[in-house]
C-alpha cells in the first residue's frame, strides 16, 4: 500500500510558501491507518524498546496505538504547563528563540530503552529536545521514528540515534 497516496496536502498552510502534509486523511481510512501501524511496529520493534514516547500533539496518535500493539507503556513529552504533577523540563532553540519541552517526573525509569514517535520530522529540533530530555532522567533512547520525513530539510543530521520514517518527501 502506498501511504503517501493518504496523506493531504495543503498548500500555504500555516502561512503562505509552506505545503503542509496532513495525516487526518490517513487517519480516517481505517486500512492505511492500519498498515501504518503495523509497519512502525516492524520498524520500532527492531530496536527493542521498553517504552514508548510520543511528541505532543500528532506523536501521540502514532505512539498510543503502537505501544497498544507491542504491548508497551506510553508516556507524553509535552509544552511546558501541560502535564500535571511535578515534570522535568528541557528548554532547547528554535530559528527564532526557544521552547521548553518537559516529561513527568518518573514516566521513564533510570536505564529504560525508550524509543521517540511523531508524525512529521521536519528539521529534527523536537525530535533533538525530546533525545535531550529523555536522556536527562535516565531513558536510554534507542531509536525514534515517524510516518512522515521532509528529508530535504535533513532533520536525520540533528539526531545521533538510528531513526526510520515510512514516508519521504524529497521536496
Amino acid at each position: 500500500m502506498d501511504l503517501k497516496a493518504y496523506i493531504r496536502e495543503v498548500p500555504d498552510f500555516p502561512k503562505a510558501g509552506i505545503l503542509f502534509y496532513d495525516i487526518s486523511t490517513l487517519l480516517a481510512d481505517p486500512s492505511a491507518w492500519k498498515v501504518t501501524v503495523q509497519r512502525l511496529a516492524e520498524a520500532v520493534n527492531d530496536f527493542q524498546p521498553d517504552i514508548l514516547i510520543g511528541i505532543e500533539s500528532r506523536g501521540f496518535l502514532v505512539a498510543a496505538p503502537l505501544a497498544m500493539q507491542l504491548g508497551l507503556g506510553f508516556q507524553m513529552v509535552r509544552k511546558q504547563g501541560k502535564l500535571p504533577g511535578k515534570t522535568v523540563p528541557l528548554r532547547y532553540d528554535l530559528e527564532y528563540g526557544s521552547d521548553i519541552v518537559e516529561v513527568q517526573e518518573g514516566a521513564i525509569s533510570p536505564g529504560q530503552r525508550v524509543v521517540i514517535l511523531d508524525d512529521l520530522l521536519a528539521t529534527g529540533g523536537t525530535m533533538r529536545a525530546a533525545v535531550d530530555l529523555v536522556r536527562k532522567v535516565g531513558g536510554e533512547v534507542v531509536g525514534a521514528a515517524c510516518i512522515m520525513e521532509l528529508s530535504f530539510l535533513n532533520g536525520r543530521a540533528a539526531l545521533d540515534i538510528p531513526f526510520t520514517s515510512l514516508i519521504s518527501y524529497d521536496a
